[in-house]
Order: structure tokens, then sequence, then C-alpha cells
């Protein structure tokens, strides 16, 4: 049973379970709005995210926003296929849910849902960085060796470690883009240099190494040392190697991370992680990029046909959306867990394993929904950490699907530098034609296997 055929069937017993009508909009998913508003999923109190009909002129928007009392924010998306999105404050006094139910007859309305807050899906376990803990970089030949590594050594070994003209972005916390082991491996816009303009006309002045959604601004390490997760990840996937520092990470040389910070010191947000995707597939159309992956280590909010929608359009635009099964030890299966379990073609979903092969304690997993496996426990990489004042390069050994995510991420750059030609939908079949079976992921994710890089 593939992914998208079971999440009709669990979104249609969701439908009886609750009484919901799944066509009260034209779009949407109204039912499993509900179900993840029921069930507690936390969201921003007074917003709402809203989906106009295709052709809905200003004067019909205005008066969706009086009928609710509501105030608009601002636009994630206008136009385009479909009618335009908007983010909107509701008044003191009206729930999310009210404010849903309220706009089911609007004629105007295709869709309205929360604006869900989202946690990055890593716990610290080792403060510390700690020799030989990067085990999730080796093979079964390497030195040191461990079979149950991502077997990137392997490929290192065979001379694979240039991944020139590949990006990829990381949507999450900032990156420290002056860590040793990252700045050479971070993206310096060509197209919009800093003068205070916006040259290349994407909305986004001075977008030097991305952008930051969360705070609004063009420094996409403004949390300093709360961007820790973000520079985490980005080490993983591309830390500079050979340069007898720190770590090195799966694409270690050439390869350039973008940074679509989304996530700040309270979680992040639907409307913001929109904005943050779309800016990728923005740049890879309007420059002609060669952005293979999005990282995407988040996840706890509700179902939102909105992001759904953003996911879709990078997948239309070739850019694979690689996410975290989650940290909550369930069957993703029987429980949805977004966005990892959104059924669109261009998602790779990860669990975690341990260095001896094993589940992680805390990885989610699902049989149909989860589609592979990685290093995700006690994974080294790098961090800011602040000393005598000033931001400083440190390492530290972190675990979650977080830390698992970043190595299939990397695999996918690493697997594009080789076949330039390849599409998303090649790079995803390789990847997991790749995966080495492993007892402990049968019955647990799709491949009933974990990542191997090592013909990549």
């Amino acid at each position: 049973m593939n992914r998208l055929v079971r999440n009709s069937l669990l979104a249609g017993a969701v439908v009886a379970a609750l009484g919901l009508s799944a066509t009260a909009f034209a779009g949407g998913r109204p039912d499993l709005v509900m179900s993840g508003l029921k069930a507690g999923k936390p969201h921003q109190a007074d917003a709402l995210i809203v989906k106009f009909r295709d052709g809905t002129v200003a004067a019909q928007q205005g008066a969706v926003r009086g009928g609710l009392g509501a105030s608009a924010v601002r636009t994630l998306r206008a136009g385009g296929k479909g009618g335009d999105v908007v983010l909107m404050r509701l008044p003191r006094g009206l729930g999310v849910a009210a404010a849903i139910e309220a706009l089911q007859g609007d004629p105007s309305v295709e869709y309205a849902e929360p604006n869900w807050t989202y946690r990055h899906s890593a716990t610290s376990n080792d403060p510390l960085y700690t020799n030989g803990s990067l085990w999730g970089m080796y093979g079964n030949t390497s030195s040191p060796a461990n079979a149950y590594g991502s077997q990137a050594a392997e490929a290192w070994a065979a001379g694979h470690t240039d991944c020139s003209n590949v990006y990829v972005g990381v949507i999450d916390e900032g990156i420290y883009y002056n860590h040793e082991d990252l700045a050479a491996n971070v993206w310096t816009n060509p197209y919009d240099p800093v003068d205070g303009v916006d040259n290349d006309g994407n909305g986004y002045v001075d977008d030097v190494h991305g952008w930051d959604f969360e705070g609004g601004g063009n420094d996409v390490n403004s949390g300093g040392v709360n961007d820790d997760h973000g520079t985490h990840v980005s080490g993983t996937i591309a830390g500079v190697g050979g340069n007898g520092k720190g770590v090195a990470g799966v694409c270690w040389s050439g390869v350039k991370l973008i940074s679509g910070r989304f996530l700040g010191r309270r979680g992040g947000s639907t409307a913001d992680a929109i904005e943050a995707i779309d800016y990728m597939t923005d740049l890879k159309i309007r420059h002609n990029m060669n952005i293979v992956a999005t990282n995407n280590s988040w996840g706890g909010g509700g179902f939102s046909q909105a992001l759904q929608d953003a996911i879709g359009r990078a997948g239309d635009a070739d850019i694979l959306f690689i996410a975290a099964a989650g940290n909550d030890a369930y069957d993703n299966d029987t429980r949805a867990s977004y966005p990892s379990n959104y059924p669109n073609a261009n998602i790779i979903a990860v669990a975690s394993i341990t260095s001896s092969g094993a589940l992680s304690s805390f990885s989610q997993w699902g049989a149909t929904t989860v589609d592979i496996g990685a290093p995700g426990s006690g994974i080294a990489s790098t961090v800011p950490r602040r000393s005598k004042g000033n931001l400083v390069s440190a390492y530290a050994s972190y675990s979650g699907t977080s830390m698992a995510t970043p190595h299939v991420t990397g695999a996918a750059a690493l697997y594009a530098s080789s076949h330039p030609a390849a599409t998303a939908a090649q790079v995803k079949a390789a990847i997991l034609g790749a995966a080495v079976s492993t007892p402990s992921l049968q019955g647990r994710v799709l491949t009933g296997g974990r990542l191997d890089a090592s013909g990549f």
C-alpha cells in the first residue's frame, strides 16, 4: 500500500470519527486540520492561514477579513496556481477552530487552517565533541570502520569528495556561516550584492547567505548560539573535509548551503516554513541553480494544505524535501507526523539508527510512511559557542532524527554531483534502491534498510 493511499484511508477514518465534512471547503483537508486541533497540536492562537479561490479580488478578501474582524499580516503566496495565500491575525476572543468553522461556507475561501508551530527534532546528549563519534560517516572498510555508518567514507576513498555546482537548502534554525568547518561551503549570493537594494527582484534585500524568515532579515545567524541545531545539521551535510579540523560532511567539498532560517527560540510557524520553501524554489527557477534538496529536520505541527502545496511546488522544480520522521517513538502509519507524512513524491522521510544498527529509542517509524534509516544517535558536528562575548567555532554530539536526516541530504547531494542529469525522482530512487537491509528496520521503514552512500 503506497503512502498516498494509506493517508487517504486514514483521513477517511478521521472524517467518520469526527463527523466532519471533507467537502466543507473546495480544497485543503478540514478533517485533518480539526483532528490536529483536537489533538492539541501547538499553533499560534491568534493566527489563521487562508487560501482564497482563484479569481478572488481584493474587495472580497477584505470582506472575509472584515467578517472575522481579522487583520492582514502578509501574503505568503500571491496568485500563481490558484488564489492568494494570506496570513491573518484574529481578533481577541476568536479562536482558530471557530474562525475556520465560520469560513466553511464562504464562496471566496478555498481553505483555512492554523499557523502550526514546529520544533526541531533533536536532543543534546553530550555538549562536548568526543573523538570517534563521527561514526555516521564510516563504512565497512574505512578506518575506523562501522558497518552501520552512512558509508560516505567509502565514497571518499573512491575519490568522490567534490560536490561542486550542487546546492542544498537548510530549512531550520540559521547557520553560523563563519564556522571554521563550514565557511567554505556556505553560499554567498552573487545575484544580490550587499548594497541595500533587491538586485535580483526576489523580494529579499541583500540575502547574502539566505534569509531569516523568523526574524525578517538577511542575517541567518541572528540567533547566535541558538542557531546550533541548524549549524549542526549543516556540518553533517557539508562540513569541510581534508582541512585537519573538526568533522567532515557527507558532501565535503564544493557543495553550497543556503540558509532558510525559520526556527527561532519559540520554534517556527507554518507561514515562515512556506516562505522558506518557496524561497528555495524561486532561487532554483529564477537563477537556474542546481538546488538538489532541502533538509527539514523539524516537525510537530498538524496537517497544512498550504505547506503541502509549497512542498509540491518544490517538487515541481525538481527539489527533494528530506524530512525527519520525528522523535516521539511512535508509528507514523497510524499517527501522522508532519511534514514527513505528506504524500508528495519528492519527500524522503528518515528514521534514526544507532551505531550498533538498532532503531534509536526515540525514533518514529512507519512501514509505509517512513522511507529509510540513517545514523542519528551520538552524531558529532559543527555548532557555534560563545567565548568572551564572541561566537566561535565548536563541536558537539547530538541525537535525533534531525541528525539522521542530513546524512540522507548529504547523500542526495553526493549522488547529484556525479549524476548531473538526474531528476529528483531518480536521486530518490537511487538512495532508496541502495538501502542496506537492516533487521531493526524490517517492517519499520519502506525500504527495510539503512542509508548506503558508498556507490554515490
